[in-house]
């Protein structure tokens, strides 16, 4: 007869399949490899089914164990949701939240924030990981991806946080020794410093100025999968970069960088993404609500000090 898996048991199994290691899972939940593996025996014989192969290497889930994934994940979504609806009030966030965002703008604009969140929410937990690539938001444990640009799958609840949109710059010194491009086609002559981040599409720049769009085939004999290090090229006379004003705000006034084609932008604003599961969690609504404030506020901030307009939000 099977018996009903312990809550523990299902939180243990959920962390090693998310990390695809018996060490990895120990090591999130500030626990042993011995215990983790007790656990993961217990619910196998619980269930009276095979969960995981094991290897050396890897940890691999078994077609049972991807159906009891998902359940376990909505189990424990839904206790916490359970324990959230029966609180004094749902406006104080409490327990682990899972955050995910891309190097560059989770770095600079998020971990800031994130630090600022915990600090008027005491009983708020936050883990914050960023990445070169598109995170599937469920599949990999994360309750919230603060994301830059506007492709998002529409199975995902999405909240827009800011106004944001990438602008094309070059330093001086490289617009005095190749020139200034004057039209889009002509960005196909020069050198660009191409990115290849989270799901930037790599080596094509998709334009628009007002009503009209244009899109561009650029390369450069240099190239990254992380905007600062192109930045850094841009200012260093390497070439053309496209990339969010928030990225280079600092860089156009002081005059390292100067804006070139400067009617023609490209829209990348600032969303939280979250599974439809996690619509009603206070921790990801207060989250969610902060960093739209917060977003706000800064972007104040900014324009007293520099004049800039409002679309140069983040």
């Amino acid at each position: 007869m099977h018996k009903n898996p312990a809550a523990e048991d299902l939180r243990v199994f959920t962390a090693v399949v998310r990390k695809a290691s018996f060490a990895g899972a120990a090591a999130e939940l500030g626990t042993s490899p011995a215990y983790v593996s007790k656990r993961i025996r217990l619910l196998e014989q619980d269930l009276q089914v095979k969960l995981l192969h094991r290897t050396t290497r890897r940890v691999a889930v078994t077609e049972e164990g991807e159906r009891v994934f998902h359940w376990a994940q909505r189990i424990q979504d839904d206790m916490e949701q359970l324990l959230q609806e029966v609180a004094v009030t749902r406006s104080v966030p409490r327990g682990l939240l899972r955050v995910s965002s891309s190097f560059g703008f989770g770095r600079q604009i998020v971990a800031p924030a994130l630090s600022t969140l915990v600090e008027q929410h005491p009983g708020l937990q936050v883990r914050l990981e960023v990445f070169d690539r598109l995170v599937d938001v469920a599949g990999e444990g994360f309750d919230l991806d603060v994301r830059v640009g506007d492709d998002i799958a529409p199975h995902l609840i999405a909240r827009r946080l800011a106004d944001n949109h990438r602008v094309l710059c070059a330093a001086p010194a490289y617009l005095q020794r190749k020139g200034t491009p004057r039209t889009v086609p002509d960005l196909a002559a020069h050198d660009c410093l191409v990115i290849k981040e989270r799901d930037h599409p790599f080596g094509v720049w998709r334009l628009r100025s007002g009503a009209h769009e244009a899109s561009v085939k650029v390369r450069g004999p240099l190239s990254a999968n992380n905007g600062e290090m192109a930045v850094q090229w841009a200012v260093d006379g390497r070439g053309v970069v496209l990339r969010s004003l928030w990225d280079v705000d600092a860089h156009l006034q002081a005059g390292r960088l100067v804006q070139v084609l400067p009617q023609w932008q490209q829209e990348a604003n600032v969303w939280a993404v979250y599974p439809t599961r996690l619509e009603r969690s206070a921790k990801v609504r207060v989250c969610v609500e902060f960093l739209q404030a917060h977003f706000c506020a800064g972007w104040a901030s900014r324009s007293a000090e520099t004049g800039v307009g409002a679309n140069a939000s983040v």
